[in-house]
């Protein structure tokens, strides 16, 4: 018996998924009668072209056709779970579920919306009447309080009217809508799957954003800033309000993660995320706290790269510290970090820095002043020019194959010496006295 349900089972499986097609095709026809007769033709009236060829984005799940598609500048939209599921179901549109119960919750989502949205019309209006207020009637203390204010709470309005929305949640979670050129991402060799969080132009996706990045990545990079001592070693404390991801070439560095010397030769790119409207000036700053002092058998510190005025906002992500200008924002240019062999590893902070009211330092003072890369100290900066720790990253070095002829090419003196532990001498009553042992 258990051979002839073995033998069954196939079949069973193939009729059940013929008779859910054909109830899908049923069930369509009490929605949209004249849209399902053109999609019953669509069929008869595309080419035979393979799909390996062609595959679909939506329902491609093959790892080799996934990369096909983003050599060419298709992302793939969805997970690839959903993408193998979509492939023997139907080709229903999503707000047009025949399910009673859900068209039901869409109705009372859609009425809370509208109510949400009378709520925006009337904040925008008050806004409106702030911003025309003269300011000798209502006084300017009180009118730049009161419009940041105003404006935080219409966000928040806007965030409301679209959380509960399953189109918004479903557009997030494929990465519909994002302003950016796919052929780009694939040109630096980056996962353009990172980046697939719906328009960041808009406040609900920055919320949703916010919320998935503070999920895991977040909890990750505090781990890695605090059980390995850069916070408080460089700087008193860090709270990360933006995710900061950091690449090599075409490798993305996890936080703490080892890096030869040889790949640190080119200075590295940024993707600075922010999480809410507006632009911001940062200073983007590169601390070793690790260098070895063989004289004071201590450890100094090496800046080895900093900038400052780099702009940067929700849209605005990428930063390239090779392409900043020397005139107005480097004031450090890279350093390829290096590890003295025998050397304990290297932790190479950077610090994503909040210029006071995002307003622009004077670079001509600051690189005047910030001349030595072994005299600047992070905690100075931070109350000199009055920044806010808002991000952070962190990578090691340790010596390798390559640190040695790195070294040479940036004429870096000890490249042929090694650094040894010094060997501690025990304290009297602990010497061990062979003539005491007759």
């Amino acid at each position: 018996m258990a051979h002839c349900e073995r033998a069954s089972k196939p079949l069973l499986q193939c009729l059940r998924s013929n008779y859910s097609r054909s109830l899908a095709g049923v069930q369509r026809h009490g929605f949209h009668s004249t849209a399902v007769a053109a999609d019953e033709k669509a069929p008869a009236e595309s080419t035979s072209e393979p799909f390996y060829k062609s595959p679909d984005p939506s329902l491609v799940s093959s790892p080799r056709l996934e990369r096909q598609l983003m050599r060419g500048g298709v992302n793939p939209i969805g997970s690839r779970r959903r993408r193998a599921a979509l492939q023997g179901s139907s080709n229903l549109p999503f707000e047009e579920l025949p399910y009673q119960c859900f068209q039901e919750a869409r109705k009372i989502l859609q009425a809370d919306r509208e109510e949400k949205l009378a709520d925006i019309q009337k904040m925008e209006v008050r806004i409106a009447n702030v911003e025309a207020t003269p300011t000798e009637q209502m006084g300017e203390q009180a009118k730049k309080s009161k419009l940041p204010a105003m404006r935080i709470h219409l966000d928040k309005l806007k965030i409301l009217a679209d959380i509960n929305d399953p189109l918004v949640k479903r557009k997030f979670e494929d990465g519909q809508g994002k302003g950016f050129d796919v052929s780009s991402f694939h040109a630096t060799g980056i996962n353009i799957c990172d980046f697939a969080t719906g328009d960041m132009s808009k406040p609900i996706y920055q919320y949703l954003a916010d919320q998935k990045w503070r999920e895991y990545r977040r909890k990750i990079l505090v781990q890695r800033i605090t059980q390995m001592k850069v916070i408080p070693d460089v700087l008193a404390k860090c709270d990360p309000v933006v995710d900061t991801r950091l690449y090599f070439g075409k490798h993305q560095i996890q936080p703490g993660e080892f890096v030869t010397a040889k790949t640190t030769t080119v200075p590295p790119k940024l993707d600075v995320q922010l999480f809410e409207r507006g632009e911001k000036l940062v200073t983007i700053a590169v601390v070793d706290p690790d260098v070895p002092n063989v004289e004071t058998d201590n450890f100094d510190y090496r800046t080895h790269f900093l900038a400052v005025n780099v702009p940067v906002s929700a849209t605005a992500t990428k930063v390239d510290l090779s392409q900043l200008s020397a005139d107005s924002q480097v004031v450090l240019p890279w350093l390829p970090p290096v590890a003295q062999k025998g050397s304990p590893y290297h932790r190479l902070s950077l610090f994503i820095l909040e210029q006071d009211g995002s307003k622009p330092l004077d670079f001509t003072a600051v690189k005047a002043s910030e001349t030595d890369r072994d005299a600047i100290r992070l905690r100075t900066l931070q109350r000199q020019y009055q920044l806010k720790a808002i991000g952070a990253h962190l990578f090691r070095t340790l010596w390798d194959d390559t640190t040695q002829e790195v070294m040479e090419q940036l004429g870096f003196e000890g490249a042929d010496m090694e650094l040894r532990r010094k060997k501690v001498e025990p304290l009297p009553y602990k010497r061990r006295n062979p003539s005491s042992f007759r």
